[in-house]
């Protein structure tokens, strides 16, 4: 392959033909499905692209496998090392196993269980360095300079694009009238890939193709990095899409996103864990948040006039405990959770009298605290925190109306 110093910005599409050829060997095909709820929602048919059945998780195994595959046999010979706290570090460890060379993953230490475990059974050596990625790629650059291992990088190569062009090609296979892509944007790699395939093979049919690209707001270095013409830093605040918190565009993805992709736009938290509860209740399926925030955007009204639409499910690796936090946080976000502080008079039969009516409204309780000690309560008072599953916000209303149609002082917490 020609080095990306020496070629233009993003590979062709004779390119990514053969890419889509190496990269067959490990990746499978995956899923096309329709989204009726989706649908409705703009008005248009929708597709979701299943890269979270893919083998190891998600569509990271493109590019690591078509990065690896190009290495010379000297360089296959000093083994591969990466830094990544999850998708990534699981594709170079399975792509590197496939070809049968060493792969030693950098991770941060605290990293969830689940993705330790995958990367170590893929066969890397994994060590636990830092509390975050930063620190881990720091200690990844200092072990190939001490050992001359190929640092496999997770986004910033154009090797790497290449590889995940080759789903960009998969897509217009599977919906060839689709009018718009909404791609999930991180360093910027996948997008990159998607959009120089789909943008060249449009153009030689003469047609267009739309690409949006989706970050999570807590972590969206694409947005003022477009308007400044320029890469620029963010600082990143914490977000459930950790998979997709980048503080800095790939130099070669800001490049190409700024050609070839027509937007990019943001999603809150509860966007995506509204999100992630969708998939896991109309679609059947289990998506980790970065992979959901393509739907996000379309629930969030953020994707207009898009015609027949297709929104990749990037990935599927969360961490349990994640997955429970999060779907918590979708219940709230799509108002089938109700939290409220009710003030009793200090008195037999109230406890029971307040869950009486809440099964009158046909609600379920999850949790009740019982207290005399809050802030502002009388002697003769106690409050009551109740946690209660609704069934969307026309039933959430009609709880709280009957809970203070029979007299109680109600406080909804938000």
């Amino acid at each position: 392959m020609t080095d990306s110093t020496t070629r233009l910005a993003y590979p062709s599409l004779a390119e990514i033909e053969e890419a889509r050829i190496r990269v067959s060997q490990v990746a499978q095909v995956t899923p096309m499905e329709s989204s009726r709820f989706l649908a409705e929602v703009i008005g248009s048919p929708v597709y979701l692209k299943c890269e979270n059945l893919q083998r190891t998780g998600s569509y990271k195994i493109r590019g690591a496998y078509n990065r690896i595959s190009a290495l010379s046999d000297d360089e296959k010979a000093r083994g591969v090392v990466a830094a990544s706290a999850g998708n990534h570090a699981q594709g170079v460890a399975f792509a590197a196993r496939e070809l049968g060379i060493a792969a030693t993953i950098f991770m941060p230490i605290g990293v969830p269980l689940p993705k330790l475990q995958a990367t170590r059974a893929y066969g890397a050596e994994v060590i636990l360095r830092g509390h975050s990625v930063e620190e881990a790629l720091r200690a990844a650059a200092e072990y190939s300079q001490a050992t001359g291992a190929v640092i496999i990088p997770p986004f910033d190569h154009i090797d790497v694009v290449m590889g995940q062009a080759t789903l960009g090609l998969e897509i217009l296979d599977q919906v060839p009238d689709v009018d718009t892509l909404v791609v999930p944007i991180g360093g910027g790699g996948l997008i990159a890939g998607i959009a120089a395939a789909v943008k060249q093979r449009a153009a030689a049919l003469g047609r267009s193709i739309r690409v949006i690209g989706v970050q999570a707001e807590n972590a969206a270095a694409y947005p003022p990095s477009l308007a400044a013409g320029e890469a620029v830093s963010i600082v990143p605040t914490p977000t459930i899409a950790d998979g997709i918190l980048v503080a800095r565009p790939g130099l070669l993805n800001f490049t190409i996103i700024r050609e070839l992709v027509d937007e990019v736009v943001t999603v809150s938290e509860a966007d995506t864990a509204r999100a992630l509860l969708l998939l896991l209740e109309r679609a059947k399926q289990v998506v980790e948040p970065a992979g959901a925030v393509g739907v996000a955007a379309i629930l969030a009204g953020k994707v207009k006039d898009a015609g027949t639409t297709v929104t990749v499910l990037s990935g599927g690796n969360i961490d349990p405990l994640l997955m429970q936090r999060v779907i918590s946080h979708g219940l709230a976000a799509s108002d089938r959770y109700l939290k409220l502080r009710i003030m009793l008079p200090d008195r037999p039969g109230q406890l029971a009298r307040t869950a009486e009516l809440v099964a009158e409204a046909n609600a379920n309780v999850v949790e009740v605290l019982h207290t005399r000690h809050g802030k502002g309560l009388q002697i003769s008072q106690v409050e009551l925190e109740l946690h209660i599953e609704t069934r969307g916000p026309e039933h959430r209303a009609q709880v709280v109306a009957k809970l203070r149609d029979a007299g109680f002082e109600v406080r909804v917490e938000e």
